[in-house]
């Protein structure tokens, strides 16, 4: 970039590249831009050659400010404050008439084959225009000369076929040569293939009756060795077999004992095995007999606690309502007191007679199972009766045998099923629960006496209204003693 002072002095100052003092107001500062200017300089249109032939020119111009003081000052004349691009467009006129006027002095041939000598031509021709505006030509090159006839293409053909006809010429001579050469070669190396085979057949003669020789010394040693090593291997099986033997022997020796130590210590290994797993089994068998002791003797302790505890828990509850209430009639905290008496006594009994049915439980067994069928017989009657009560409607036609109809026959299925039940239960369990039902009839009431078939010795128990508890001794079926019930008196139930 180039500085421009001016304003005080006769002559303005330039400064490129260095610093400088400006007086401010009485002097101004204008720039001017050093840089390369690009310029595409083509011909408008066709420009006839010194031969009369109109061809069109395209060349690329570089151009800039000079640098030269007198050039600069003369720049700044004609450019200050312009751009590039008003520049470019100035130069390229004066360099598209310079164009036209070196194409106007030269011939077609002479410019085609000498591009240079016509970029030297318009950049002479051109610079003097150019440096009266200050500006320097930095570099001209010709792009390309453009016929509308073909005429250049043409210039061309000759020098064509002079060049494919010279092309040819060499190309014959070169493989002319080639051939002559590669004669010669392949005779001289045919003598020599075969003056290298013939050696070579000699040698490998030579050679073959060398192996020969070599081959049945070679053969005479292997069949000396051959013997001596049969000789020594046949020896050596000898031995060989002879130990194999021995070893056999005592390898059969050792087995023997092994088996013998084996079998010994497969005595001892199963009899402890069999001590050990008869004493682990007994010592199971104890540890859960007694784990099942404690387990009992736990739940019903258990069952004492917990009803102890929840006594306490309704005392401490009535207590603590007759504080709230201390103030109320003395006859609502001795109910109060009353209350919680009763509500604990019935837990002590509750505890209690569930402490000797556990105990009754333990001591009987068929007993305990005819009390359960009998708790069931209800179930039993009411599954066995429940399809009649999902009959809506019977149409009976005519009667049974015997007179009976057919309402009888169905109602009478009841019972039939009722005593088969009983006899399933009697071959199942040994319990007849029709001599059992029976203790209820009059000739129990009356005569005291009940027989209870298949039954062991067991304790039976016979209740009355909940709370009283008697006791029956109820002996085998086979015994010679009579079999003794506590049937309570005046209309008491057994």
């Amino acid at each position: 970039m180039a500085y421009i002072i001016s304003g005080v002095k006769k002559k303005s100052k330039v400064v490129i590249g260095k610093a400088s003092i400006r007086i401010p107001f009485f002097e101004r500062l204008d720039k001017l831009n050093l840089r390369l200017i690009p310029i595409d300089v083509k011909t408008s249109n066709a420009v006839p050659t010194a031969d009369y032939i109109n061809i069109n020119v395209d060349a690329t111009v570089n151009v800039k400010i000079s640098n030269d003081p007198e050039k600069l000052r003369l720049a700044a004349e004609n450019f200050l404050n312009k751009n590039t691009e008003y520049i470019a467009s100035v130069a390229r006129e004066v360099l598209e008439g310079n164009v036209r006027e070196i194409v106007g002095k030269m011939r077609l041939e002479e410019m085609v084959s000498d591009r240079q000598k016509f970029a030297n031509l318009v950049k002479e021709n051109a610079e003097p225009d150019l440096a009266a505006m200050g500006l320097d030509i930095i570099s001209f090159n010709v792009q390309n000369f453009v016929d509308g006839n073909d005429v250049i293409e043409n210039l061309g053909i000759d020098n064509i076929v002079k060049i494919k006809k010279s092309a040819a010429i060499a190309k014959a001579e070169s493989e002319r040569d080639i051939k002559v050469a590669q004669a010669a070669a392949d005779k001289e190396s045919n003598d020599a293939a075969v003056e290298a085979q013939t050696e070579i057949a000699k040698k490998q003669n030579e050679l073959a009756i060398k192996k020969s020789e070599l081959q049945m010394e070679a053969d005479t040693k292997k069949a000396m060795a051959d013997a001596a090593y049969e000789i020594q291997k046949e020896e050596q099986r000898k031995t060989i077999e002879v130990t194999t033997a021995n070893a056999d022997i005592a390898k059969q020796e050792r087995e023997i004992e092994l088996k013998q130590k084996q079998v010994a210590v497969t005595e001892q290994s199963l009899e402890a095995e069999v001590k050990k797993k008869a004493e682990a089994e007994k010592y199971a068998a104890q540890q859960r007999a007694e784990a099942e002791l404690y387990q009992r003797q736990k739940d019903a302790e258990a069952k004492q606690f917990e009803a102890q505890r929840e006594a306490e828990a309704q005392k401490a509850q009535a207590e603590a309502m007759r504080f709230a209430r201390e103030q109320e009639a003395a006859g609502i905290r001795a109910v109060g007191e009353a209350e919680a008496s009763a509500i604990q006594a019935k837990g002590i009994a509750e505890a209690e007679a569930m402490e000797k049915k556990a105990e009754a439980y333990a001591k009987y067994n068929k007993a305990a199972v005819a009390e359960m069928m009998i708790k069931v017989l209800p179930d039993i009657a009411g599954k066995v009766a429940e399809p009649l009560g999902q009959i809506d409607k019977i149409t009976i036609i005519g009667g049974g045998e015997g007179g009976s109809n057919g309402v009888d026959q169905i109602a009478g299925n009841v019972p039939v099923v009722m005593a088969k039940v009983f006899e399933s239960m009697k071959e199942a369990t040994g319990i007849d629960l029709a001599d059992i039902i029976n203790a209820e009839s009059y000739d129990a009431k009356v005569n005291r006496n009940v027989n209870v078939s298949g039954l062991d010795s067991v304790n039976f128990v016979v209740k009355d209204d909940g709370t009283k508890v008697t006791m029956a001794k109820v002996e085998p079926q086979n015994s010679t003693k009579p079999v003794s019930t506590d049937v309570p008196e005046s209309g008491e139930q057994g």
